[in-house]
């Protein structure tokens, strides 16, 4: 089976293997399994592979490098104009030549595809929305025209759609989903430490104004205050660097919030392990990663009420949902670094449930798709 995949992730091109976001490319790996050759589509930058990046893992890959783009700004617009045609293009010729079209969803790269796919009716097709899905959630404009031509049968004939959440009145493409990072051979029952000591708190992602990283240090910052002995590990890079190393300086809080960049997989897992609660104060999800990781090793996650993550956290069984109100929330922590036997349940009843969601099975459930 010739398997082509259609990606706004950015990839580099190193020791003649293809790089590109760990979580994702670990997520392909497990669907190469079961294909003999592989084409890629997606934009490809110089530089270095990052700790956050790793290789795709398969003999035969056939990348075909398209420019980025977006529409961001007026002069973006116009030059991505320009683009679109050389871009369409190379789409059409890899969905010709391919057996299984998979389509990364959303971002612009994925609306193009899933204009593309249109005349393939006969090809199978897999469409991965990894944001969220809720109905009536607040998106971008071309997210919403992704949402009405994948769920629309007429346009995506052989097309399963796999999206975070169950969501009523869907078409009878659109198939609840999930990810996973972790393997059975890796669960374990991790004793966390006693919260009469340093409580710890960690927070894993891009820091960018969408997941909030700011709120998540003003939570731990008002827990200080308030005299319990709260530290936060942050965990990512992004634009919000600069404006939460400022806020650290002129507070004087940098023994107990720490920004640690970017990390590998090895480091994450211990800061994990380590850690009393993972947080994600974000604006939209699609299923956060980090707090599924976290739960596995045993945190107890405090999370926003966007996409699947009510679902995730059992509305507020497992964890904690954010309203997002400041005094409110700290509050609702109090509550649990009060009562060890509330936090002890919620963190066991978080690694119970991550813990169903491991690598075999999700491979289980990719071998159904794509074997069929």
């Amino acid at each position: 089976m010739r398997f082509l995949i259609i990606s706004h992730v950015s990839h580099i091109h190193q020791n003649n293997q293809y790089f590109a976001y760990a979580p994702y490319v670990r997520e392909m790996n497990i669907w190469f399994k079961y294909v003999d050759e592989v084409i890629v589509v997606a934009p490809l930058k110089m530089g270095e592979a990052s700790p956050i990046d790793i290789p795709y893992q398969h003999s035969k890959i056939d990348f075909r490098k398209v420019p980025d783009f977006n529409f961001t700004s007026f002069g973006n617009s116009l030059i991505s104009f320009f683009k679109l045609p050389i871009i369409f293009w190379k789409i059409f010729l890899a969905m010709k030549n391919a057996d299984h079209i998979h389509l990364r969803c959303p971002g612009n790269m994925g609306l193009i595809g899933s204009l593309v796919q249109i005349l393939f009716p006969r090809k199978t097709k897999t469409a991965k929305y990894a944001g969220n899905w809720a109905p009536k959630s607040n998106q971008p404009y071309t997210y919403k025209i992704q949402k009405w031509i994948l769920s629309n049968t007429f346009l995506t004939h052989n097309m399963k759609v796999l999206v975070y959440g169950d969501w009523e009145n869907q078409t009878k493409n659109i198939k609840p989903f999930f990810t996973a990072t972790y393997s059975e051979s890796e669960k374990e029952i991790i004793q966390k430490t006693d919260l009469s000591n340093a409580i710890n708190f960690i927070f894993v992602g891009s820091l960018v104004s969408g997941k909030n990283p700011m709120y998540a240090v003003k939570l731990i910052h008002e827990l200080r205050t308030k005299g319990y002995n709260a530290c936060l590990s942050l965990y990512g890079e992004g634009s919000q660097r600069s404006n939460l190393d400022d806020y650290i300086k002129i507070n004087n809080i940098k023994d107990f919030i720490v920004l640690h960049g970017n990390q590998n997989s090895e480091a994450l897992n211990k800061a994990y392990q380590k850690s009393h609660f993972v947080i994600l104060p974000s604006k939209s999800e699609g299923w956060p990663k980090a707090i599924a990781e976290g739960m596995f090793w045993g945190c107890v996650p405090i999370a926003t009420k966007v996409s699947c993550v009510p679902f995730m956290l059992d509305y507020g069984n497992r964890g904690v949902l954010l309203h997002p109100d400041l005094e409110s929330d700290v509050n609702q922590i109090k509550e649990i670094i009060e009562n060890e036997n509330i936090f002890l349940s919620k963190s066991t009843l978080s690694r119970e449930w991550s813990q169903n969601y491991t690598t075999n099975v999700f491979e289980d459930a990719i071998k159904k798709l794509i074997t069929i």
